[in-house]
């Protein structure tokens, strides 16, 4: 029986890589701290890349109000849009205006404008509600 010469090559590096032993991995402290350390700087982005994350995805947000309201929001961002989802299920899609600071999105009768973790919702016909995001 013959075999081809790749198949005699791939079987011998095989057999060579279980062969070798694990490389040792050093327990004392520092090595430790510096092994967690690049880890995280690995993860770590630039303001510039968080932006670009940011700006080129959909972001979904939960937000509590007053009026014990709990408002689902996915902020699609490429199209300058947000879906608010209430309680119960309804579903209203804004279109993004401009603010001088913070969000703010709009469509006939509704209407979700905020800065930072907190906003204000005012839907058709309700006077508006104060909302908080939750972590």
């Amino acid at each position: 029986m013959k075999f081809p010469a790749a198949a005699v090559a791939l079987a011998g590096l095989v057999t060579a890589a279980c062969g070798q032993q694990p490389t040792a991995v050093s327990d004392d402290g520092e090595a430790v701290r510096e092994r967690a350390q690049a880890a995280q700087t690995a993860k770590r982005r630039t303001g510039a890349e968080l932006q670009d994350r940011a700006l080129n995805r959909v972001i979904r947000t939960v937000y509590l109000c007053d009026n014990s309201e709990r408002l689902s929001v996915d902020f699609d961002n490429p199209r300058q849009m947000a879906t608010v989802r209430n309680s119960s299920g309804e579903a209203v899609d804004l279109y993004q205006e401009r603010a001088a600071e913070g969000i703010w999105y709009k469509a006939s009768g509704y209407e979700l404008r905020g800065k930072g973790v907190m906003a204000t919702w005012t839907s058709d016909g309700r006077p508006p509600t104060a909302c908080r995001a939750l972590d």
